[in-house]
């Protein structure tokens, strides 16, 4: 009863942690990207637990740096993970991540950082998190929530006891959980948007979700930009657009009545992570950059808010996303360009 009061509570709260009393056929895992472009520094860490069919567990912590293009997975024991029952707070060994702070000691790597001016998600009618009201359907095999999208950066990063002031960095913190990755997907994200003097935040995401021996094409889209946040999202009735070819080099256009985002690019070199399949634990691979580099265009009441490329940008082109990712021509035009 204990952890069904927990989960349900959680529920409404998609930032911290969601799986308690799960120790079968799970994953939950945080995402949490460090950008200092003044240092050449570019990192996602990722803490996480996992459990197979079978109940077997452990915890985890990737490690992907952006610039040398390189990962790293750090197993634990399921007993080293420990969460907060209020918020994202949690502990894994050593390591410490909340929407306040960033620990990491690894051999040759020291991170000590707090975030400030913290953006997060505002909280809407059925809304706790991005995914809307389908953050409450059961049995949907990968959910994801917001945590920061935008926030700065103070301490220091230490690289083989070469320590680098974070002064001038920026961080995004997303999540995911469930029992394993949708089929197919494009993501992307970025806080580094050229010409922009302000916060900025764009995220995107097109999936294949497997739904009651079928599946459906899901998507989310966050673009913060000059103090206000735009989202184009499955639940708010926007529409989507995506086109992946051989290169897997990709368009995704998002439109919503009044709005529309056009996100073009494709994957750099980066490193490959590891991917929770259901059943099957964190069996898959999925190559991320850090490094891409996206052509943006932004369109609000038939007037062009913004043209230009983000940059330090985090992509991700599932496998499969060729096959299952091209849409179907809809009936929204551009504004004349």
């Amino acid at each position: 009863m204990k952890n069904f009061l927990l989960r349900r509570r959680a529920t409404f709260d998609p930032p911290r942690f969601q799986g308690w009393g799960r120790s079968s056929n799970y994953f939950e895992g945080w995402y949490v990207k460090v950008v200092i472009p003044e240092k050449n520094l570019a990192y996602a860490f990722i803490p996480g637990i996992s459990y197979g069919a079978d109940g077997a567990g452990h915890a985890f912590l990737q490690v992907l740096d952006g610039v040398a293009a390189t990962s790293a997975y750090h197993r634990y024991p399921i007993e080293d993970f420990t969460a907060s029952t209020t918020s994202f707070s949690i502990a894994l060994g050593p390591h410490r991540f909340s929407d306040k702070e960033l620990r990491v000691q690894l051999e040759g790597l020291e991170v000590d950082l707090t975030f400030k001016r913290v953006q997060v998600w505002q909280k809407k009618a059925l809304a706790p998190g991005v995914m809307g009201w389908y953050g409450f359907v059961p049995r949907m095999q990968c959910y994801h929530g917001l945590v920061s999208l935008h926030h700065e950066l103070e301490g220091y990063i230490s690289v083989n006891n070469g320590k680098q002031e974070a002064a001038g960095g920026v961080g995004y913190i997303e999540k995911d959980w469930g029992s394993g990755f949708p089929d197919a997907w494009i993501w992307c994200q970025s806080n580094h948007l050229t010409g922009t003097s302000q916060a900025v935040s764009l995220m995107a995401s097109v999936a294949s979700i497997p739904w009651m021996g079928s599946s459906f094409t899901g998507f989310l889209a966050t673009f913060l930009f000059e103090g206000e946040l735009h989202y184009f999202t499955t639940w708010a009735r926007s529409q989507v657009q995506a086109k992946v070819d051989e290169s897997n080099a990709f368009t995704i256009s998002f439109y919503q009545e009044g709005k529309h985002l056009r996100i073009s690019g494709r994957p750099a070199p980066g490193g490959e992570l590891l991917s929770p399949v259901t059943g099957q634990a964190m069996t898959g691979k999925i190559n991320e950059s850090l490094r891409g580099e996206l052509d943006v265009v932004f369109y609000c009441e038939g007037q062009k808010l913004y043209a230009g490329k983000a940059t330090w940008a985090g992509v991700e082109v599932s496998p499969r996303a060729g096959d299952l990712l091209q849409t179907e021509e809809i009936n929204y035009p551009w504004p004349e360009e």
